[in-house]
C-alpha cells in the first residue's frame, strides 16, 4: 500500500514579487518584526501571483505552519493587518467578479442551478475525459493537490459556527471526508497515494513555487471564509457547491482516468467522491443550509455570494488549466 508522506511543516515558498517575498522575510525574523514598508499594498492585482502566495502563506500559518518559522506568528498583529489589506484586496476582485445579488436571490435557487449541468461542457473534467491526456492529468492532479492535501480542513472552521442539525450535518459529512475515523481512508491521505501512483510527489505543499495564481486563489478563497466568522454565511455556500458540484465532475474524470490506464489509487480517490459526495449532495441542502437558513435567514446573501464566488474562483483556475492545455505548455511537474 502506497505511504504518503504528509510533512507537518513544509518548506516557505520562495518569494515571486514585492509583497511575498517580505513576507517570506517578515517570518523569518523575530516575531513582532515590523512590516517594511515597501510591503504596503497600492494598486494590486487581486488576482496576481504575488499577492495570492503571500495570502496563501499567512494563512498557511493556521494550518501546518512552515519549517523554521515561529508559531507565534500565526496570531502577530503586524502580519494580521497585513493580511488584512490582502483580504480587502483579494474579496473586492472577487465581489467584481461575482457581481451584484438580487436581493430576491435564493440559497435554494442557487444550489439547484449549481447542480443542474449542461448535456456538454467546457471545463478541465470535461476535457481531460474527452481529449486529455496522461501528462495533462498529472498536471491537473499538481493543481488540485494544494486544496486535496488539505481537503475537509478549510470548512472544518465553519463547525463551531454552526448549531442543531446544521452543525450535526456538516460534522458528518466531514466525518466521511477524514475517513470516518480511518487514518488511511482520509481523503487528503487518498489523494496522496494518487499522487504516488501518478508520479507525483505527495508532500504537502510540494508544488507551491510552481503552481499558478488561479490555483492558490481557490484555496485562500476557502480559508478566508473558514477564518472569518463574519463569512460564516459564504463559508457555508462555499461548501455547499463544492459538494454539489463534486459527483458529476468526478465522475467525468473517473471516466478519463480509466480510459488512460491509469494506476489504481488515481481512479479509486475520485470514485470516493462519486459515491460519497452524491449523498452528501443532499444532506447539505436540506440539513446544513436549509437548517443555517431556518435560524439565521439574514445570511441568506451571503450564502449565494459564497456559492457565486467559487464558481467565480474557478472559472478563473479552469480557463488557466484549458489555456496551458491548449498552447501546449509544459506541465507542471516539468518546471
Amino acid at each position: 500500500m502506497p505511504t504518503a508522506t504528509l510533512s507537518t511543516e513544509p518548506r516557505l515558498p520562495i518569494g515571486c514579487g514585492p509583497l511575498s517575498t517580505a513576507v517570506r522575510r517578515l517570518l523569518q525574523q523575530p516575531v513582532g518584526t515590523a512590516v517594511p514598508a515597501h510591503a504596503r499594498i497600492i494598486d494590486t492585482d487581486p488576482f496576481g501571483r504575488d499577492l495570492q502566495l503571500a495570502l496563501y502563506v499567512c494563512y498557511e500559518l493556521h494550518y501546518r505552519g512552515f519549517a523554521g518559522v515561529d508559531p507565534e506568528w500565526e496570531w502577530a498583529p503586524p502580519l494580521l493587518e497585513l493580511r488584512a489589506e490582502m483580504e480587502r484586496v483579494f474579496l473586492g476582485g472577487v465581489r467584481h467578479d461575482v457581481g451584484e445579488i438580487s436581493s430576491s436571490a435564493t440559497a435554494a435557487a442557487e444550489m439547484a442551478a449549481t447542480a443542474d449541468e449542461p448535456a456538454h461542457g467546457t471545463g478541465p473534467s470535461w476535457f481531460l475525459r474527452d481529449r486529455g491526456t496522461w501528462d495533462q492529468m498529472r498536471d491537473y492532479l499538481i493543481h488540485r493537490s494544494l486544496y486535496h492535501l488539505k481537503e475537509g480542513d478549510p470548512h472544518a472552521w465553519l463547525i463551531p459556527r454552526l448549531a442543531g442539525q446544521a452543525k450535526a450535518s456538516l460534522v458528518a459529512v466531514e466525518f466521511d471526508e477524514y475517513g470516518a475515523g480511518r487514518g488511511q481512508r482520509t481523503h487528503q491521505k487518498l489523494f496522496a497515494d494518487a499522487l504516488t501512483a501518478a508520479g507525483l510527489n505527495d508532500e504537502y505543499l510540494a508544488y507551491l513555487d510552481v503552481v499558478p495564481a488561479e490555483t492558490l486563489a481557490v484555496v485562500n478563497l476557502m480559508s478566508l471564509f473558514g477564518l472569518h466568522r463574519r463569512w460564516r454565511g459564504a463559508a457555508a455556500g462555499h461548501f455547499a457547491a463544492t459538494e454539489i458540484t463534486s459527483p458529476l465532475a468526478s465522475g467525468r474524470l473517473v471516466a478519463a482516468l480509466r480510459q488512460m490506464g491509469a494506476p489504481d489509487p488515481c481512479v479509486a480517490f475520485y470514485a470516493e467522491h462519486v459515491e460519497a459526495d452524491a449523498v452528501h449532495e443532499q444532506v447539505v441542502r436540506t440539513d446544513v443550509i436549509g437548517d443555517l437558513l431556518r435560524g439565521d435567514p439574514q445570511l441568506e446573501t451571503d450564502v449565494v455570494f459564497g456559492i457565486r464566488a467559487l464558481e467565480a474562483v474557478e472559472d478563473r483556475l479552469a480557463d488557466r488549466m484549458l489555456a496551458d492545455w491548449e498552447s501546449g505548455a509544459p506541465p507542471l511537474f516539468a518546471l
